[in-house]
């Protein structure tokens, strides 16, 4: 055979094997960059392992360890069986239910006026929303048992203005404990719910009013339906936080709000018992994580995590 003959009727063959080898360079080029990839976040990776993953399996190895040491279910047992664990987390969800439905009453018209404000009069307002970020936690609690106690400035006042004729109980007891959350857990609800209100086109609302609706009707149809995922994210994340609260309970509860980190801490420094400290923090990660399993299951994941996005 003529050797140009040859390489015509090889030329088929190489053609069909190009395909083949460019994909399987592909696969392997694609595979390299994934590697590179993951090798660039691997301290990240090797950070949340040490700080977050570590200590949570820790804590459920000893809540599994009896006081005798062997491998027991004893904790969990004690929780179903002593009623005082039941009222500890019915306290705890209590407390986060109202903290967040006060917050929402506080914050929905807060951020609804900073959203209709010209910017710079927003921005100036917002700085007295952000001071509590400012302030440590703790100066911030006993800040307001000064406020609140029985000889404190706000008694004071209502007295000596005869609002009322003898000291008002403000403080250690459930109302101090709600009043001390839902100023720190205030912001954390007003800054997705504006930045959701501020996403919302005016030319909707003017939409509304040119078809006939008036003001009140075009805020329900039309601004409160598009401020809705700033709200729920608002409500996720106060509701969440307050499931862990600790200081403002104990300071401004004076030992009659307990919540399951003070019943926590109360196993530790006075029991000395990490098995049953360690046990009351899995049921509590398990149910918080239950809790946004159901938000993500009953609300459509955007409308959680989408907060301040146009729709």
């Amino acid at each position: 055979m003529h050797p140009r003959e040859a390489m015509q009727s090889a030329a088929p063959s190489f053609a069909g094997g190009a395909p083949h080898l460019n994909a399987a360079g592909l696969r392997r080029d694609s595979l390299l960059e994934r590697l590179a990839l993951a090798s660039l976040s691997a301290p990240a990776l090797l950070l949340v392992l040490v700080t977050m993953i570590a200590p949570v399996a820790w804590l459920f190895w000893l809540s599994l360890l009896g006081d005798d040491g062997a491998l027991s279910l004893e904790h969990y047992r004690r929780m179903l069986e002593q009623p005082s664990y039941g009222r500890t987390f019915v306290t705890t969800f209590k407390v986060s239910l109202l903290t967040t439905g006060l917050c929402i009453l506080a914050g929905y018209p807060l951020a609804y006026v900073l959203s209709q404000l010209p910017r710079r009069a927003a921005n100036l307002c917002l700085i007295a929303v952000l001071l509590p970020f400012w302030t440590s936690l703790l100066v911030r609690t006993y800040a307001w048992l000064v406020l609140l106690q029985r000889k404190g400035l706000l008694n004071q006042w209502g007295l000596q203005l005869g609002w009322w004729d003898e000291p008002l109980a403000l403080v250690h007891n459930l109302t101090g404990t709600l009043i001390g959350m839902v100023h720190i857990m205030l912001p954390f609800l007003v800054l997705p719910l504006l930045g959701a209100m501020r996403a919302i086109d005016k030319d909707y609302l003017l939409a509304a009013s040119s078809l006939g609706a008036s003001p009140a009707r075009a805020f329900w149809s039309v601004f409160f339906p598009l401020s809705v995922p700033g709200l729920l994210a608002g409500t996720l994340i106060v509701f969440i936080l307050c499931l862990g609260f600790y200081v403002t309970p104990a300071v401004l509860g004076g030992g009659k709000v307990v919540m399951v980190s003070n019943h926590i801490a109360n196993d530790i420094e006075l029991f000395f018992n990490w098995g049953a400290a360690s046990a009351l923090g899995v049921v509590l990660l398990a149910l918080t994580l239950a809790i946004l399993w159901a938000a993500t299951k009953l609300l459509r994941l955007e409308q959680v995590l989408g907060a301040g996005h146009a729709p």
